[in-house]
């Protein structure tokens, strides 16, 4: 007697296991560690460019400060030379927010300005060897009188004229006038660390 087939038995796979994705508390430290170091790099570098930027213009703003102090003394015979120009000492004075170094500043800015009497709306009264940018003056509203010429850094630039006006030429470094930013490095010790100036000597 031929035996009938029985039915073939149905196979059931067994449900594979849930496996949960996620980070180990070692991973999520690195990545983070990364995140810190790269984000330390690009703040490191954009400082560095920002100093970068503002030496530049503060170079530039030497330089053009000093032509236009070229032109007034091709019109007068002599660069501007005040007591407070002279009062100021490059080689002892290096903190750039004592008064000696903005009445110095203030008394470039009204002779090459034409501003003589310290205008509140900065009118020149004389002529004017330059015409200062606001962003260049402190207090940089125009409707108030300037203190000083401001640096990049937003100090007090120096203007001094001691070895010009003193025969020896002992307290100075350039026989005609000194013009400098002391950048970000200000010192108000007795002996300046004056590498890190922007200096026309």
């Amino acid at each position: 007697m031929a035996r009938t087939p029985s039915p073939a038995r149905e196979t059931r796979a067994l449900p594979k296991p849930i496996t949960c994705i996620a980070f180990t508390i070692i991973e999520v430290v690195i990545v983070m560690a990364i995140i810190l170091v790269l984000a330390g790099l690009i703040l490191a570098t954009s400082g560095y460019v920002t100093n970068k930027g503002r030496r530049s213009r503060a170079e530039a703003e030497i330089a053009a400060i000093s032509a236009a102090l070229e032109n007034y003394k091709a019109d007068n015979g002599i660069y501007p030379t005040t007591p407070e120009s002279n009062a100021l000492k490059p080689n002892s004075m290096g903190d750039p927010n004592t008064s000696t170094y903005k009445a110095a500043s203030l008394a470039l800015y009204m002779a090459i300005s034409g501003d003589t009497g310290n205008d509140a709306n900065r009118i020149a009264a004389s002529k004017t060897y330059f015409s200062f940018k606001p962003n260049q003056l402190s207090p940089a509203a125009q409707n108030q009188k300037v203190d000083f010429i401001r640096d990049p850094f937003g100090n007090s630039y120096g203007y001094s004229t001691v070895k010009a006006s003193v025969p020896s030429g002992a307290d100075g470094y350039n026989p005609t006038f000194d013009l400098w930013s002391t950048s970000d490095t200000a010192d108000a010790a007795a002996s300046p660390n004056q590498s890190q100036w922007i200096k026309n000597w």
